[in-house]
């Protein structure tokens, strides 16, 4: 694999755009179409989009498909198309703003869910970032006030299911190579929108054709460009600029959707994030000992 930061960096850059972007599409679609629908329709497009690619990876599909752990691969793929439909619900009930914003806190559970299930060491310091972060979650929720409602609980779920989602490919990538769990991811998916999608289907109406299928392209397209950085320099590198779709999306749910700033959530979301960012820094320099 090249080493190539400035590229993969760019790259990342372009793909938490694009995502941001989807989001937005998403937000619109689900205001007018119910969530599995817009969720079928964008799996869809995703499992062609993996079939094609993986057809042209070594062996094949039948290779790439080939795993050891299939429940395994298979609960991934389930787990992130729930989170997926509890996401684009988050957005027509709290917004792109103060879902992005609570959402930012999922690498921070990643570490402290590796803990029990990784068999991975964390230190005091990573803790206390991981303890701090909530602190920020909390901050934007503010339960026991009137602010707190129940919908506020969506992107904590949908961040949590995101957590168990990359603890469980973590887990998987000791024993299959990450085309393979890229395969399930859409397939296991896939086929469960197939299975659902038509007991709530609702058809597109004019121009809602054309929005959907930019959110197929801008989803495509996220992970595509996603592999791309990946495949350009390392993971711990790129990491960092992830957190950079919560200022796009965000903006995008000010200027479009006009979601509301308040103090709590600019202070809780940059308290999120700065933990996120030292409990990384830390876990590099961990490593490079």
């Amino acid at each position: 694999m090249q080493d190539n930061p400035r590229l993969g960096i760019a790259l990342m850059i372009a793909t938490t755009v694009v995502f941001a972007v989807q989001d937005g599409i998403s937000r619109y679609l689900a205001e007018n179409y119910n969530v599995i629908t817009v969720v079928t329709i964008r799996y869809m497009f995703f499992m062609c989009f993996v079939l094609a690619y993986s057809s042209r990876q070594k062996g094949g599909i039948r290779q790439v498909a080939s795993s050891g752990q299939l429940p395994l691969q298979i609960g991934r793929g389930l787990l992130l198309v729930a989170q997926i439909c509890v996401a684009i619900l988050s957005f027509s009930t709290v917004g792109l703003v103060n879902f992005h914003a609570v959402f930012a806190s999922y690498p921070l559970m990643v570490m402290a869910l590796s803990v029990p299930v990784l068999g991975e060491v964390v230190g005091w310091r990573r803790w206390l970032a991981v303890c701090v972060g909530f602190c920020g979650v909390l901050l934007i929720l503010r339960p026991g006030t009137e602010m707190f409602s129940s919908a506020s609980i969506l992107p904590v779920l949908a961040a949590f299911m995101m957590a168990v989602y990359g603890i469980l490919t973590r887990y998987a990538a000791r024993r299959d190579a990450a085309e393979t769990s890229f395969f399930w991811t859409a397939m296991a998916g896939g086929i469960a929108m197939l299975c659902i999608g038509p007991f709530f289907w609702l058809p597109p109406i004019g121009s809602d054709w054309g929005w959907m299928g930019l959110l197929c392209l801008t989803g495509t397209g996220g992970h595509y460009l996603l592999i791309k950085a990946l495949d350009a320099t390392k993971a711990s590198t790129i990491q960092p600029f992830a957190y950079l779709q919560l200022v796009f999306a965000s903006s995008i749910g000010i200027l479009v959707f006009a979601d509301s700033l308040d103090p709590m959530l600019i202070i809780g979301s940059s308290i999120i994030v700065s933990s996120g960012l030292f409990a990384l820094q830390r876990e590099r320099k961990v490593k490079s000992h």
